[in-house]
């Protein structure tokens, strides 16, 4: 029978925020992958998982996440955590990948079921979702991403500062992610577009060092690489005025 492979969304750090079904799937898996960097301290998907499975049924995999300028170093760390994967799905017949928040939006394991769809001929390949940071920031901070008509754009500004400032400049609701490295520009971008008013950010979300503030609070100094910003639409119709 064909071998599986699982990203199962684990949220953004909160334990509760697993859903039923992602629980499931990390106890029914034979074994669970959490990707770990090279520097070897526990990421948010391993302590979220070991809320629900026994370490020993854990393994770490080391991915190059925080790489972005050394291509050559990235892809060797790409093809060894494949070649990882591609061996525990040899011996087992279900394997799950751990991924903070949605497998399915900016997640390490697209690039893992790539890589191990040309490693292991039949496999298959599964996602159960998760709830997302931009979820669970709004809940936290109030802030409403979307009403009636309005759109919403998600934004990694690792992409440059430029393209969060065109998403400002159009309707609707914008959601900043990884912006932490380059707060100072963000900050700048929101003041120049009229939208820092309303904005807010958060970091570590549910986690003990959980940091949620107003836009207008930013000063330029450096935030942590995972934080996360909503600027929510220009609303001054009132109740249903977006409809």
């Amino acid at each position: 029978m064909s071998s599986r492979l699982v990203g199962v969304g684990v949220g953004p750090g909160d334990p509760e925020l697993v859903t039923v079904k992602g629980v499931n799937a990390l106890r029914a898996a034979d074994v669970v992958v959490v990707p770990v960097m090279d520097t070897g301290e526990r990421g948010r998907a391993e302590a979220t998982v070991l809320h629900y499975v026994p370490g020993e049924k854990v393994v770490r995999v080391v991915f190059a996440l925080n790489e972005r300028t050394d291509r050559a170093r990235r892809e060797a760390a790409w093809d060894a955590a494949g070649e990882r994967v591609a061996e525990l799905l040899r011996s087992h017949r279900t394997v799950a990948f751990a991924t903070i928040g949605d497998p399915n939006v900016y997640s390490t394991f697209t690039y893992l079921a790539q890589t191990i769809t040309a490693l292991v001929p039949g496999v298959v390949v599964e996602t159960v979702p998760g709830v997302t940071a931009m979820q669970d920031l709004a809940a936290r901070s109030g802030a409403v991403l979307t009403e009636g008509t309005e759109p919403l754009t998600l934004v990694p500004v690792t992409a440059g500062a430029t393209v969060l400032k065109e998403a400002l400049n159009g309707p609707g609701t914008v959601v900043a992610y990884k912006f932490g490295r380059q707060a100072g520009e963000v900050a700048a971008a929101l003041r120049e577009t009229g939208r820092i008013g309303d904005a807010v950010w958060g970091s570590a979300l549910g986690l003990p060092e959980e940091s949620i503030r107003a836009a207008d609070e930013l000063d330029g100094a450096p935030l942590p690489y995972l934080s996360t910003l909503i600027a929510p639409a220009r609303r001054d119709g009132g109740r249903g005025g977006k409809l």
